[in-house]
C-alpha cells in the first residue's frame, strides 16, 4: 500500500500563546516549515526550509503525548506559513481528538477546514489576503515595520468588520517598533477608527519558547 502523504514539520512543542487574543493559553505548538512570503522581518526564518516528514497521524499522536502531562486544549498549527501544506487530515484528526484548534496564517492562502481560530496577518508590501477571511479572521495582527503607514493601517480597517480586532504587533518587541506602533494607534483614535488596539510578543517577554 502507498505510504499515507506527509507534512513537513519543523517542531512539535507545548507552551503559552504569546501572539494575538488569546495571550496566555496552555496551546500545543504545530510548526510547519516552508512559507511562501518569506518576510524580510520574520521571526522564524528557520521554517522556511527542511522539517521532518510526519503522516497526519504521526503528529496527532505526538500531540497526545504532550498532552499527557501537559493538559492544554488548544493546538496552534504555524510556520512559516502552514496552509501551504494540505492540512485538512491533521485537523480532522485533532477534531476527533477533542482539540480546539488555531492557525496563524499570512492570508495569502485558504482552505476549508474545521478550524475554530483563524489569525490572520496580512503582510507588505501588497498586505493582501484571500477574501474568506473577511469574516473567517478571529484577529488581524498587523508587525510594525519601519516602512508600516497608517495608509496601511486604514485599508485594513475598512476591510475587515469592525467586530474584528486589528492588533498592531511591534517587531520582535524592539523599542522603535513600540513607538511606531503607539504613533499609529493615537493616530486611528483621532480618526474614529474603531477596534484596534496594542499588542506584544509575550512569550518574548516570559523567554517562552
Amino acid at each position: 500500500m502507498p505510504r499515507p502523504p506527509t507534512l513537513k514539520i519543523t517542531e512539535i512543542f507545548p507552551s503559552f500563546q504569546g501572539e494575538g487574543l488569546r495571550q496566555g493559553e496552555a496551546t500545543i505548538f504545530v510548526r510547519l516549515s516552508g512559507c511562501n512570503l518569506k518576510c524580510s522581518f520574520c521571526d522564524t526564518k528557520y521554517a522556511w526550509k527542511g522539517g521532518r516528514d510526519y503522516s497526519a497521524a504521526e503528529v496527532v499522536e505526538k500531540i497526545k503525548k504532550i498532552r499527557a502531562d501537559f493538559p492544554a486544549r488548544w493546538v496552534c498549527l504555524t510556520g512559516g506559513e502552514p496552509l501551504i501544506q494540505e492540512i485538512s487530515g491533521l485537523v480532522r484528526g485533532l477534531k476527533k481528538e477533542g482539540f480546539r484548534i488555531q492557525v496563524e496564517t499570512n492570508g495569502t492562502t485558504f482552505r476549508r477546514l474545521a478550524v475554530d481560530w483563524y489569525s490572520v496577518s496580512p503582510k507588505p508590501e501588497k498586505y493582501r489576503c484571500r477574501p474568506e477571511y473577511k469574516e473567517k479572521a478571529k484577529e488581524v495582527k498587523v508587525i510594525v515595520t519601519r516602512n508600516l503607514s497608517f495608509k496601511v493601517i486604514r485599508k485594513l480597517r475598512k476591510e475587515f468588520p469592525e467586530k474584528t480586532p486589528l492588533l498592531l504587533q511591534p517587531q520582535s518587541n524592539k523599542i522603535w517598533s513600540m513607538a511606531l506602533a503607539a504613533r499609529l494607534l493615537k493616530q486611528a483614535v483621532k480618526e474614529g477608527l474603531k477596534n484596534i488596539r496594542l499588542s506584544v510578543q509575550l512569550h518574548k517577554i516570559y523567554g517562552f519558547r
